[in-house]
């Protein structure tokens, strides 16, 4: 590798609930880390809907599609802003932010009557099983896993020290 190839990201996964409301309120935890380290580190959703959340099995092949249409990011945050919307109104709520953010929102409902995408939902949520994820959000960065579900508190710090000790040892 010369000097001037730039180093491979330094990844972190975000396991991932789309009707969860700590996910929701992660999100800004999630924009600080884009913000403070841009391509340095890459924040990957991964996809972990707990049984108690009636439509976020759906709510994650939807998020699929919207990465199909290479919208994926900002339907996952406008869909995390309306947890409460998705728990009342179901399936219909993921055609409205489809539909708000410009895509193409009968693709979607197809997509989720033929299960396209479930086989990277299933794959997502057979892994953080694997992993030990019980709960979301959970943040998986190096080899630490933290556990975002019974409290965000002091978690963005945490995980800024393990990247910045990750690019450090790549250095």
């Amino acid at each position: 590798m010369s000097d001037s190839t730039p180093a491979a990201p330094v990844v972190l996964d975000v396991w991932c609930d789309l009707q969860c409301p700590d996910c929701h309120r992660a999100l800004g935890d999630v924009r600080a880390l884009r913000a403070r380290y841009g391509d340095r580190v890459e924040i990957r959703l991964r996809h972990f809907p707990l049984e108690k959340h009636k439509y976020a099995y759906a709510a994650a092949q939807a998020a699929e599609e919207a990465a199909a249409q290479g919208q994926d990011w900002p339907y996952i945050e406008a869909l995390l802003a309306r947890t409460e919307d998705l728990g009342k109104g179901g399936e219909p709520v993921l055609l409205d932010v489809a539909r708000e953010l410009g895509l193409d929102a009968e693709e979607f409902d197809t997509a989720l009557i033929d299960g396209r995408h479930l086989l990277i939902v299933d794959a997502d949520q057979a892994e953080g099983k694997a992993i030990g994820v019980t709960g979301t959000p959970t943040y998986v960065v190096g080899d630490e896993r933290l556990d975002g579900g019974t409290s965000q508190e002091g978690l963005r710090g945490r995980i800024e020290e393990i990247v910045d000790r990750l690019l450090a040892d790549r250095g």
